[in-house]
């Protein structure tokens, strides 16, 4: 009787030490396989490059994540869902571009049809909103790789659960993917579930798009020319002083900024205003909106703090055990397309064995590169499902038709140049 009693209280500990972060959710929209069709019609996209096996169900989910501080927070994401897919089911967690305010509906940038298109093909699809973005109160850490991380980690634990009530079967394969910032959270999900929660989930293969991979290298370089995001410094800079105390207060982070730039800062700590907006009140080269001491530091003294914490905050050095795609774009303007070139070379040299170069384009930008590096990484992720357990480049045909478009667009880019 004894050992029977051991049994179920160890059971019992086992049980209930699985980590709970679902806090709340609810079903938000419904598309049948017939309103999959239309969807499809609608968008353009092409049946034979990506099936629609399944009609999806929409989630919208609250859980628990913690700041780096370990202050626990509500963050919010979308779930998903195939309803009718024959097969067995994989998960896909899905990483957004950069934002700048919260979320009024179920999307941002569009991105939310990416994630229809593999969940109609059988992808139980993980979106994160990113700590303070989303229906979450609070501040951004924007392109902070342990925020971006465990916050992925906690949302797959959050689904675990939906799962659970809703009855949804998924195999045991983990896809994580992301593009532009995403870019770079997906490297930070990977490495974080590797690094940490061994055991807990592992990583079938990650597809990071156009990301901001070398933070104190290449990407750091667009601090001093031209740039077409310069939204990027003050959102980056608020982030980071929110989460390693570069000044010793707010207000004196607010001083480094010349002063007919303050209200701009403000409008972006009020989450009101787009990216577009911000961009026309900031100066094109993102330095000049700084006060001279502050780019002085920067450019001179190799132990100032931003630079350490730009370092801190690549996401390439490490070494991955699964497979990983990266897609990138050489004409990309926002994200240079050298950060994957340095992480590719950084992890080969480093003893990864299975990282995979996908130059999507020599002439598109970023946004022109979104929708092809996209279908590459369906590719990549739906070779793993076909039974090749490192991955391949996909479906010849379906590549050779791809490649074909983008050498038709390349070549119609070059006539107008």
């Amino acid at each position: 009787m004894k050992n029977i009693l051991s049994i179920l209280m160890i059971c019992s500990l086992l049980f209930t030490s699985a980590k709970s972060t679902l806090v709340d959710y609810e079903i938000i929209e419904r598309y049948s396989i017939d309103d999959m069709k239309e969807f499809y019609k609608g968008q353009g996209i092409p049946k034979l490059i990506t099936p629609i096996l399944s009609g999806v169900d929409m989630y919208e989910l609250y859980y628990h994540t913690n700041l780096p501080s370990g202050e626990e927070v509500v963050a919010t994401g979308m779930y998903y869902v195939p309803t009718d897919y024959p097969y067995e089911i994989a998960t896909m967690q899905y990483n957004h571009g950069t934002a700048m305010t919260n979320r009024t509906g179920y999307d941002y940038n569009g991105e939310g049809t990416i994630c229809k298109i593999f969940a109609a093909d059988g992808y139980a699809v993980a979106w994160q909103d990113y700590i303070g973005l989303g229906k979450a109160t609070g501040f951004h850490p924007y392109q902070h790789l342990e925020s971006e991380g465990q916050s992925a980690v906690d949302l797959l634990y959050a689904i675990e659960e939906i799962n659970e009530q809703i009855g949804l079967k998924v195999n045991n394969q983990l896809f994580v993917t992301g593009y532009s910032q995403g870019g770079h959270a997906t490297l930070a999900v990977h490495k974080t579930i590797q690094e940490k929660y061994k055991g807990e989930f592992e990583v079938t293969a990650s597809s990071p798009m156009s990301g901001a991979h070398d933070m104190s290298g290449v990407q750091n370089e667009i601090m001093v020319i031209d740039y077409s995001q310069p939204h990027y410094l003050p959102f980056l800079l608020y982030g980071y002083q929110q989460v390693y105390n570069i000044f010793p207060s707010n207000e004196a982070f607010r001083k480094i900024f010349k002063p007919e730039y303050l209200h701009v800062v403000d409008k972006i700590l009020a989450k009101e205003h787009g990216m577009g907006d911000i961009n026309s009140m900031l100066p094109s080269k993102p330095f000049d909106m700084i006060q001279p001491y502050f780019y002085d530091q920067y450019k001179n003294d190799p132990d100032f703090i931003f630079t350490k914490v730009l370092e801190e905050n690549n996401t390439y050095n490490w070494v991955p055990e699964a497979p990983v795609q990266f897609c990138y774009c050489k004409g990309d303007e926002e994200v240079y397309y050298k950060n994957s070139i340095v992480a590719m070379e950084w992890m080969k040299a480093n003893g990864a064995k299975r990282i995979i170069d996908r130059e999507v384009s020599e002439t598109f930008n970023h946004r022109q590169c979104a929708d092809y590096a996209v279908m590459y990484t369906k590719f990549f992720f739906d070779s793993f499902r076909n039974g090749f357990d490192k991955g391949r480049k996909g479906n010849f045909i379906k590549n050779t038709l791809v490649r074909t478009v983008i050498n038709m667009e390349e070549k119609k880019l070059n006539k107008k140049d």
